[in-house]
């Protein structure tokens, strides 16, 4: 990743699920009297996007309180946190767990949900990460082996943790890949040239920051013309910062 440019993290967690009581098995209303121990965070994989380490922690492993520890000092370092469907199931959970733990909000960070892209840009048969994968020619997910590797692992199968581990990394290794190919089509990624040093003297990819940009007609505005760029790299389009024609919108007295 180098001095400059985002830090984007790419993260999934995995969850134990709520323990209840109930009188059946369809259609079942659960009260908060039959539930006996609600669900929660039990691992997290996270890797920053261009390096090779992977960090891994979880309840089994490094205890509960210093996997949540772990997990929102990554974060707060982010720039930006890659995941999928993060918005709805893993940043809510992280964040309750935060809230328990008596950790403060994490500092700032624009969150990159893949499977919002996938949803809002294009039309797959399903949007399971799995499939979207295989369409894509990506790596598949690991096996799991089904619910009983979750009831192995929360009764401590050091075999069990073992599969969970590679399960959970390569959700990571999968989602930086799906990042890479969604990248140009991701609205809203933070902008590289606000961090790190300004190139004063040429204009880069707003978001992968290469430099490698072919000029590709000009981007309007209501009173000006910037030269539009397509990058070589990641195939996003961007506009110069400096525009090359101006109109008089004043208008006539």
């Amino acid at each position: 990743m180098g001095s400059v440019g985002p830090k984007i993290l790419v993260l999934d967690i995995e969850t134990r699920p709520n323990l209840a009581y109930v009188w059946g098995l369809w259609e079942q209303d659960v009260g908060l009297h039959q539930l006996v121990q609600a669900g929660s965070v039990i691992c997290f994989a996270a890797k920053w996007v261009g390096k090779s380490k992977v960090h891994f922690a979880s309840d089994f492993h490094d205890g509960h309180d210093k996997m949540i520890a772990r997990a929102h000092e990554l974060i707060d370092e982010a720039d930006a946190v890659v995941s999928y469907n993060g918005r709805a199931f893993d940043l809510k959970h992280l964040r309750r767990e935060f809230l328990v733990a008596g950790l403060g909000p994490p500092s700032p960070h624009v969150d990159v949900d893949l499977l919002s892209v996938v949803r809002s840009k294009f039309k797959f048969a399903s949007n399971k990460l799995a499939h979207v994968a295989a369409e894509l020619g990506l790596e598949g997910k690991a096996e799991t082996g089904g619910f009983d590797l979750w009831l192995r692992c929360i009764a401590g199968d050091k075999q069990a943790w073992a599969t969970m581990r590679r399960y959970n990394v390569q959700d990571v290794h999968l989602t930086e890949q799906l990042y890479h190919r969604l990248l140009p089509w991701i609205d809203g990624h933070p902008h590289w040239g606000l961090y790190g040093p300004r190139f004063q003297d040429e204009d880069r990819c707003q978001r992968c920051g290469s430099s490698e940009l072919q000029r590709r007609g000009s981007y309007m505005t209501k009173v000006g013309r910037y030269p539009r760029f397509h990058c070589k790299k990641c195939g996003s389009w961007s506009r110069a910062r400096r525009r090359v024609g101006t109109v008089d919108a004043r208008g006539v007295a």
